[in-house]
């Protein structure tokens, strides 16, 4: 077989996860060569903007997938809590490595936790998800934005006077940040996002041979815990942008998996929590989903997407 052409975001979280990935695939298949195709994604080059103003859903996957779908590359691999639930006509969701870390991260110069801020601390982020719990948590917070890559991030910390940033616990620890002081979040105060810790590997829907070729990175307790996730993002039909979060774990043949849905101001928050076996884990994200949607959750995600 020829080269299979590996495409990924150029930022250094996300050179770790191609390499991981391609690394990985060597050893499993040594007479294939594995090439990595770094491609710039509009939220790489809109650096400015809030996730939100420049469209959410899809910003850091769109030019992946149409290198996949015109052939120019192979794989693509994602930050899985970047990738929308509704793929592109022709695209699925190969396989899924086993997750890292899913929890979230408040890093300070000193690591302080959330209950240590200073009244009307400013923190920034630039997740909606997380606005939306932190301010349920501490109103009081002055939440900024924030974007960049995570050494921009880190900086940004340093230099523009805020109390503190929140950020993935499983970015700090792939990329070896020991410097770095932070409080970790449990994930019933701070639900995470969808597929947040985990990487997605994006293949052509009709291309068998890359398909068998990836199932070597396949977790599959990852995989159906994500799909549930997922499945709960596709039913309440919310991009990545919306304060949406859920997290879910297999244990034995047993699915638990929790939601959320909240206000941007964190004054309403929606909770459900539900079990089931793996047989149906689609169904299974679907019906939490559905709980929320009874509860009131369109209202909310409906007053977000108004603003």
């Amino acid at each position: 077989m020829g080269t299979i052409r590996v495409g990924t975001r150029g930022s250094n979280l996300a050179l770790w996860q191609a390499t991981f990935v391609r690394e990985t695939l060597e050893k499993h298949h040594p007479g294939i060569r594995f090439e990595q195709v770094i491609i710039k994604t509009e939220g790489d080059l809109d650096q400015k903007s809030s996730l939100s103003q420049i469209g959410g859903q899809g910003i850091f996957t769109k030019e992946i997938e149409k290198a996949l779908l015109n052939n120019t590359i192979d794989i693509a691999v994602h930050s899985l809590k970047d990738l929308p639930s509704k793929m592109p006509e022709g695209l699925i969701l190969g396989a899924v490595p086993e997750r890292g870390y899913v929890e979230d991260v408040l890093i300070t110069e000193n690591g302080k936790t959330l209950e240590q801020l200073p009244q009307n601390a400013k923190v920034a982020t630039g997740s909606i998800r997380r606005k939306s719990q932190l301010l349920h948590i501490r109103p009081d917070l002055i939440i900024s934005d924030l974007r960049g890559n995570i050494d921009t991030r880190l900086r940004k910390l340093k230099e523009s006077g805020i109390d503190g940033i929140i950020m993935a616990k499983a970015a700090i620890l792939r990329l070896e940040l020991e410097q770095v002081l932070y409080y970790e979040f449990n994930t019933d105060e701070m639900i995470p996002a969808v597929g947040q810790g985990a990487i997605g590997i994006q293949v052509r829907e009709e291309d068998n041979v890359v398909e068998d070729i990836i199932q070597a990175l396949n977790h599959q307790d990852t995989f159906h815990a994500v799909t549930a996730e997922r499945a709960l993002l596709a039913t309440l039909d919310s991009g990545c942008q919306f304060p949406v979060g859920a997290f879910a774990r297999v244990s034995g043949k047993e699915l638990d998996i929790s939601g959320f849905v909240g206000s941007e101001d964190g004054k309403n928050i929606l909770h459900e929590k539900m079990k089931s076996k793996v047989e149906d884990v689609w169904g299974t994200g679907r019906i939490l989903a559905e709980k929320l949607l009874d509860r009131g959750a369109k209202s909310l995600l409906d007053a977000f997407s108004n603003n």
